[in-house]
């Protein structure tokens, strides 16, 4: 089929001959103008009339001497209009770049392509044409402008059910792209590099054209396939050569292209929001997630779930479950996931080997000791009915316990001890994973909306306890209160622990009512709650006939709470008729 005379452009290496060269390859033709550009003197453009429907296809020149390239030249503007399918391919990411090309080539496509992408390419021994040999205009501004042009742009985006679309593309000479194969400048990894990246720097690690081209290509997918991911290339080569129209598949292509951007796009906005303003809580918020993986089911075997790591910039070298390598074991759950983290970021707290285990995301056993099978052994104690879903420790390389455990997290092990966990069960989780780091953000989901705070990160060393009672505890009272206040931070509201010689004995969680939770943490105290240190994550409202008169008469010897109670002054003339020590901590712990 014929079309109306079109007008388009072409380059040729500048020789003395160049002129002769341009009018015997348009021979036929009405030859408009011949520019010149002196900012790049390897470039000649041509304006010129000729009949197709199809799009212009430029030079394509193979990696070969320059001047073989030469003498090709006249042959190659003489196919100028052949209507070859073309390919545009522009990445910083070269992964698999050879077979990609070759893969293309072989089916008949013409590669366009820009920079290092175009050399490594002709390297492989793969035909290229080079953008500015479509664009008739030199890659400028140490590479900040290279393909966005109307003769790149508009043969992405021209619908080819359109006929004024198609028209408009051969007024101008446009050609059409099939397929567009683009990642990114990897800002995400020099943000993020060890020693960080300078302001400027940054700046010019920010991509522009390469979203404007995937955009563009995710957008038109109907007739124009977009890839990002070079895991993709293998299906997008099977899939042309099926000759097949799978819109699904198109589709999908174009969903990953604009989720490629939009991550990218949110690095640079959080990158961005802490050079200019520094506040945690910017006005605008997007969170990337990458999912990690199915799971079989959520809270719940009737709910579906999946796992996903927050790929934010500040989650980077972060630490915590989300990026924990599993070594051996069945397949994470939802719950377990929970229970892990739970535990995780309890044990995480304290500075010598510790055991927690945790039922319900509750910390039920805490023990700290040098030898860390002593430090299991006495976390069983505190709750040895619960003790049987995580046993979470923070150096376990002995594999002498004996209970029946499903999760084990740490943050390294022996060749030895991995060993022998292993061969517990072949179901047994066990996870090493990183300490997380201080100052992370918060979120928590409600309906319809989320709740974003700083990450509850104090501990006994950052705030005071300060002695509001006549009796002061002494250091091993102090030290004991220190340690049940860390365990309570970590026990759901309202939460009372019972602690002492760096071991809890008993905590009461999730009532609401804290005299309650009060009489569930003696009970599993049990006579070793006297001499013990009692630690509240709130105020005590009453004291007098309830929780801070009941601990007295249980045998505490010291208790630590925030204070800020109308009734401050009962709970130190309670302690006062006991001879208790009372701290205030003026730090609440809610956690909900």
């Amino acid at each position: 089929m014929l079309g109306t005379a079109a007008s388009s452009a072409a380059t040729i290496p500048t020789t003395a001959r160049s002129s002769e060269a341009v009018r015997r390859a348009f021979h036929g033709n009405t030859l408009n103008s011949v520019s010149y550009s002196p900012s790049y003197h390897s470039i000649v453009c041509g304006r010129f009339h000729f009949v197709s429907l199809r799009s212009f296809a430029a030079v394509s020149t193979k990696a070969m001497p320059h001047s073989q390239a030469d003498a090709s030249s006249d042959l190659d503007l003489q196919s100028s209009a052949s209507g070859n399918k073309q390919a545009l391919i522009s990445l910083s990411d070269k992964k698999d770049l050879t077979l990609l090309g070759n893969g293309l080539q072989e089916l008949g496509y013409t590669i366009v392509s820009t920079g290092g992408t175009a050399s490594a390419l002709e390297n492989a021994g793969v035909s290229v044409t080079k953008v500015e040999q479509l664009t008739c205009f030199p890659e400028m501004l140490d590479g900040r402008v290279k393909t966005l042009h109307p003769n790149i742009h508009g043969g992405i985006l021209a619908r080819r059910d359109q006929k004024n679309h198609m028209e408009a593309l051969n007024k101008h000479g446009i050609g059409t792209f099939d397929v567009v194969v683009v990642n990114l400048y990897p800002f995400y990894d020099k943000v993020t590099s060890t020693g960080g990246i300078g302001f400027h720097d940054g700046i010019e690690n920010i991509d522009i054209g390469g979203p404007a081209m995937i955009r563009a290509a995710a957008k038109n997918h109907k007739d124009v396939l977009v890839v990002v991911d070079s895991q993709d290339y293998h299906a997008l080569l099977e899939f042309l050569k099926g000759g097949q129209d799978d819109q699904q598949f198109r589709r999908k292509l174009a969903w990953k292209a604009f989720e490629h951007v939009a991550s990218y796009d949110s690095a640079v906005s959080e990158w961005l929001w802490k050079q200019t303003a520094g506040d945690k809580f910017p006005p605008n918020l997007t969170v990337p997630l990458s999912m990690k993986s199915s799971l079989r089911y959520g809270e719940n075997p009737h709910q579906k779930a999946a796992f996903y790591v927050d790929k934010s910039l500040s989650e980077v070298n972060a630490g915590g479950i989300a990026t924990a390598v599993q070594h051996h074991g069945k397949e994470m759950s939802y719950n377990n996931y929970l229970d892990a983290d739970a535990a995780w970021n309890c044990v995480s707290e304290f500075r010598n080997p510790t055991c927690v285990i945790v039922k319900h995301t509750n910390p039920c056993g805490v023990a700290s000791r040098v030898d860390i099978l002593e430090a299991y052994r006495l976390a069983v104690k505190a709750d040895p009915a619960l003790a049987r879903e995580i046993r979470e420790f923070r150096s376990p390389t002995d594999g002498e316990t004996r209970m029946f455990y499903e999760i084990v997290v740490a943050p390294k092990y022996t060749e030895e001890g991995l060993e022998i966990l292993c061969g517990k069960s072949k179901t047994l989780r066990i996870l090493e994973a990183k300490k997380n780091e201080k100052g992370k953000l918060s979120l928590r989901q409600v309906g319809g909306g989320w709740l974003a705070q700083d990450s509850d990160d104090l501990t006994p060393e950052d705030i005071q306890f300060n002695v509001v009672s006549e009796k002061k505890p002494q250091d091993g009272e102090l030290r004991d209160a220190e340690f049940a206040w860390l365990c309570a931070k970590h026990v759901k509201s309202n939460a009372i622990v019972i602690a002492k010689d760096n071991c809890m004995l008993g905590m009461g969680s999730g009532q609401p009512n804290r005299r309650e939770s009060l009489r569930i943490a003696l009970r599993k105290a049990g006579d070793e709650a006297k001499g013990a240190a009692l630690a509240s994550d709130a105020f005590f409202p009453f004291a007098w006939k309830d929780a801070v008169e009941e601990a007295c008469e249980s045998g505490i010897r010291v208790i630590a709470e925030p204070g800020g109670s109308i009734r401050d002054g009962d709970a130190v003339d309670c302690c006062n008729k006991y001879g208790v020590s009372l701290l205030f901590t003026n730090v609440r712990h809610f956690r909900h």
